[in-house]
């Protein structure tokens, strides 16, 4: 088989390693890449909301499966174009993306099918959203852009000055573009976070192993939301007895309700979810694979992930078991100093070699490019390192360790990357 993915990140890279562990595959092409990727696939100089150009290519190619990484395209509708075609595409349609296209959607669907997650109010207006806070509201609490905004939409405000400077800053800024069209007031919560990432073939459901993220770009989960500073799986606090609730009150019927509403789901469902004192809730959806989730739920994963694929593709889930190994793995993200806000790139990365041969032990590159014959830092993200042992003391003593091999100037990252492990 040839096959095409969608994307240039972190989680592009931990596909494109999985994707060719498959004896299925023998040829991986990616568009637009990173210098990490290229390690495994040609990388193709096309942009992820280049539908038309992309379908093109993977007709001239012969290519057999595209598999989209990134949101953005699969909101826009890519699948559908590239269905359009006759191609055989990995990732839910225009229709059904809208699960993370908007947040006002989803809060919507889980009302109407009694999905569990926080009380809420969506918001087209700023002035309505001000005298929300000002008579309705209890503190702290979210406040949400609807759309898409790389994963740092969401603001939580301790007080009523700190969340109408929110709304000002989402709704009439537009600090994250038109994502802020309409916004999203809602409970706040407090728990433990747990990622699950499934897949989905439009009726069956299959979760794969839990992972945990850590948005704040400091320690002590301080600073601003960012993209991901690292993650670990499994989550020691998603027991078995936590697991059975979501797969009855949250996973099949989210499915379901998908399918009720003539938007059926086909592709990966990241659930966010919290631990509340009253049972799990949702607090986000997804439409695709987590960056960095995927680079420490896929290491783990000992299926041939191109059949899982077009088992979804084909609605034949089913007939899939999943299978992970029995251990741990915590991935570092290395960012550039002063990410997310400003920041220098270009900076030569040293260190890559010391991961060859070296089993249990990945660099996945999010944000890395080609300059001069050498690998240089592209972006905020730059690097995951992600590392595995047998539990997640391990994994994360590994991982920290593995750190340690990279070098690059202005590199930055949280030193306490699955701290919450200690507690559990």
């Amino acid at each position: 088989m040839k096959v095409l993915i969608v994307g240039s990140g972190g989680r592009e890279h931990a596909l494109a390693w999985k994707i060719a562990q498959s004896p299925k595959v023998e040829k991986i092409y990616c568009a637009p890449g990173n210098a990490g990727i290229a390690e495994y696939a040609q990388c193709v100089d096309i942009r992820a909301m280049e539908f038309d150009r992309l379908a093109s290519f993977a007709r001239e190619q012969g290519v057999d499966l595209t598999v989209v990484g990134m949101d953005d395209p699969l909101v826009g509708g890519i699948v559908d174009v590239f269905e359009a075609q006759g191609l055989r595409v990995f990732g839910p349609r225009k229709n059904a993306a809208i699960l993370e296209g908007s947040k006002a959607f989803s809060k919507d669907l889980m009302k109407k099918y009694n999905i569990p997650t926080a009380a809420y109010e969506n918001f087209d207006d700023p002035a309505a959203a001000v005298e929300y806070l000002e008579t309705k509201a209890e503190f702290p609490i979210v406040l949400k852009a609807d759309g898409l905004a790389l994963g740092k939409g969401v603001l939580i405000c301790n007080t009523l000055e700190e969340a109408k400077a929110g709304v000002k800053s989402i709704m009439e800024d537009k600090q994250f573009g038109s994502a802020g069209n309409r916004m999203v007031i809602e409970e706040f919560m407090t728990g433990r976070e747990v990622s699950v990432l499934s897949f989905v073939d439009g009726k069956t459901i299959k979760p794969m192993t839990s992972a945990q993220d850590h948005k704040r770009a400091g320690d002590g989960d301080t600073g601003l939301n960012t993209g991901g500073m690292g993650t670990f799986s499994p989550s020691p606090f998603y027991t078995k007895e936590v697991e059975e609730f979501c797969q009855k009150y949250i996973f099949q019927p989210t499915v379901d309700a998908m399918a009720k509403e003539g938007r059926p789901f086909k592709g990966i469902i990241f659930f966010g979810l919290m631990l509340t004192e009253k049972g799990p809730r949702v607090l986000e959806y997804n439409a695709r694979f987590g960056d960095p989730e995927a680079q420490v739920v896929l290491p783990r994963m000992r299926n041939d992930i191109v059949e899982v694929f077009e088992a979804c593709i084909d609605g034949t889930l089913d007939q899939i078991d999943l299978d992970f190994e029995d251990n741990a793995a915590v991935c570092v993200v290395l960012a550039s100093d002063g990410y997310p806000v400003k920041y220098e790139k270009g900076f030569e990365i040293r260190g890559l070699e010391n991961f060859r041969g070296r089993d249990g032990y990945y660099v996945f590159h999010a944000g890395s490019a080609f300059k001069d014959g050498k690998i240089v830092t592209g972006g905020g993200r730059v690097l995951g390192v992600t590392a595995k042992g047998e539990n997640l003391k391990a994994a994360r003593a590994n991982a920290y360790q593995a750190v340690d091999w990279i070098s690059f100037e202005n590199k930055y990252y949280r030193k306490d990357i699955g701290k919450a492990i200690d507690e559990a």
